[in-house]
């Protein structure tokens, strides 16, 4: 899956200058002609994972197709790994490490639409997180047996702290992957797609072999080492497949079957069918809370209700589900299938993910414990910096992706005031970009389309500035006034309000507009809770 997302050179420059970002993040963030002149087409991984030493080792079989003429390439590989030899038609190639990019020399200029094949072999400690998911590595612990129990997680820290891969959300290996990871005997691997089968090495090691269908994000192929049982179930044809510790089988049959079916009767109602059903759906438990590994999810909530126990809405309605179950699985829709070019732009998964939280409670109790619900993520936001982070530079924006995200997606939903519209709009969305990679100006540009509303300046208002619209109120001998205080300019967007019992709608700009002869500030209330603003009111004596 090809998209390019180009910088100039002399742009990049003054960016890193003004940011402080270094060479190394240009590196890992940005596309330059040894990224952009090919494109990955499959990944075949073979290795071997040693939890006593705690090391990797094997290779990686990289399939691509030349997009422009090259001599060079560039594949990542953290520093802290060793590059053992890399091989192109039986020939071992040369080249140069710079920080975690490695610069790979081939033997001849290669021409566009020529497939070639390299196999990358390399070994070593991989990074260990210190706080997954939060953080990036490895996480190597044992469960309540003492048996090893191991896992990974690399979202934005990127998925070449483990193994060699063009680490970029720019392009996803078109026809899938091979994750083929050999661990000793008495445990099991699981990782994404389908089991191919199982081969004892009769060197102490047994080899877990899968299968990827569909185009992946990089940072959603993992493995999940551990003394697992295997729980099988459908869903209307849809196969689901738990794979738990031993001593939670139980547990977790009952703790499954509350919410997941439930949860995909909602989201594909609303999102449409599940995004690859030719690698199946499973929930995997995890040392760590959780990660939307492509059809193989990271679960470590404790088989609890809400957030480890907590509600994050603070509203009591997140105490009715799962909160990783519904939202890890909400980015199979959004993050897996509708992926975002580069991480500044990370708010594409997490914004509507975190919605999904919300359809999913309308879906289960109603329209208005879902607008409850979005309205507690509101404690959540900072309003700290941009939700769309810095491009090219391997840059995410502020946490407010998630529930400012959220909260701004509603407000959008109660602008268009046309559930039936929104509905379909929402569907259609992810239809169109299905498995497809793209950027905030596409976003925009469907929902304008769709809408037939000029949306732009609400996403550029929440996403690109840390501040929501506030919507300043005055009050002056003869009338009450209103206007959006914003940064973006010809800033548009409706207000409802309730004066003398009776409730209007009206649409408003950043010039003032007369509201009332009559009315006071204190006898109009506006309503913020479809629509996410604050709220300044103040007295002009004249």
């Amino acid at each position: 899956m090809k998209n390019i997302l180009s910088i100039s050179f002399l742009a990049l420059t003054l960016q890193l200058s003004a940011q402080n970002f270094t060479r190394k993040d240009s590196l890992q963030g940005g596309l330059r002609p040894e990224r952009t002149s090919f494109d990955v087409q499959r990944y075949d991984l073979n290795i071997k994972i040693n939890p006593e030493e705690r090391t990797v080792a094997g290779y990686n079989d990289i399939t691509f197709k030349v997009i422009e003429p090259t001599s060079k390439i560039q594949i990542d590989l953290f520093e802290n790994m060793k590059v053992d030899s890399v091989v192109f038609n039986k020939k071992q190639l040369t080249y140069k490490r710079d920080n975690h990019a490695v610069f790979i020399n081939l033997p001849e200029k290669l021409s566009p639409g020529k497939d070639g094949k390299l196999r990358f072999y390399y070994s070593g400690k991989p990074v260990i997180a210190k706080r997954a998911p939060w953080d990036g590595g490895f996480v190597f612990t044992t469960d309540t047996q003492n048996k090893p129990w191991i896992a990974v997680a690399c979202q934005g820290f990127g998925a070449s702290c483990w193994y060699p891969v063009k680490d970029s959300q720019s392009d996803e290996p078109d026809f899938g992957a091979t994750v083929k990871v050999a661990v000793p005997n008495g445990l099991m691997n699981i990782s994404n797609g389908r089991f191919l089968g199982s081969e004892d090495l009769k060197n102490g090691y047994t080899r877990w072999d899968w299968e990827v269908k569909n185009p992946i994000n990089t940072y959603d192929v993992t493995v999940n080492i551990g003394d697992y049982v295997h729980i099988k179930d459908n869903y209307k044809g849809l196969d689901l497949d738990y794979y738990v510790l031993r001593a939670n089988e139980e547990k977790a049959k009952k703790h499954f079957e509350a919410d997941v079916k439930r949860m995909m009767d909602c989201f594909q109602s609303k999102f449409g069918k599940y995004p690859f059903t030719e690698d199946g759906y499973k929930l995997v438990e995890t040392p760590y809370l959780g990660m939307e590994h492509q059809s193989a999810v990271a679960y470590g909530n404790k088989y609890l209700k809400g957030y480890l126990g907590m509600d994050r809405s603070f509203t009591g309605i997140g105490m009715s589900f799962d909160y990783i179950t519904i939202h890890e699985t909400g980015h199979e829709w959004f993050g897996n299938s509708i992926t975002a070019k580069d991480i500044a732009d990370m708010w594409i998964h997490e914004s509507f993910t975190t919605y999904s939280e919300c359809v999913f409670v309308e879906c289960t109790l109603g329209y208005d414990k879902a607008q409850q619900y979005v309205n507690g993520q509101k404690l959540n936001v900072r309003n700290d910096r941009p939700i769309i982070g810095n491009y090219g530079v391997n840059s995410e924006g502020s946490g407010d992706m998630y529930d400012k995200g959220s909260l701004m997606l509603n407000t959008i939903r109660h602008i268009i005031n046309n559930d039936e519209l929104w509905w379909k709009l929402l569907l259609k969305y992810s239809e169109t970009y299905r498995h497809k990679i793209i950027d905030t100006k596409t976003v925009a540009n469907f929902f304008n389309k769709e809408s037939g509303l000029n949306l732009t300046p609400v996403f550029d208002q929440y996403l690109r500035y840390k501040d929501v619209p506030e919507l300043e109120v005055r009050q002056n001998k003869k009338y009450v006034e209103v206007r959006w205080k914003t940064d973006v300019a010809n800033f548009s967007m409706p207000v409802e309000y309730t004066y003398e019992g009776k409730r209007a709608r009206i649409n408003l700009t950043n010039s003032w507009t007369k509201l009332s002869n009559k009315a006071k500030t204190n006898s109009i209330e506006f309503d913020n809770k479809k629509m996410f603003f604050t709220i300044k009111k103040q007295t002009i004596n004249n």
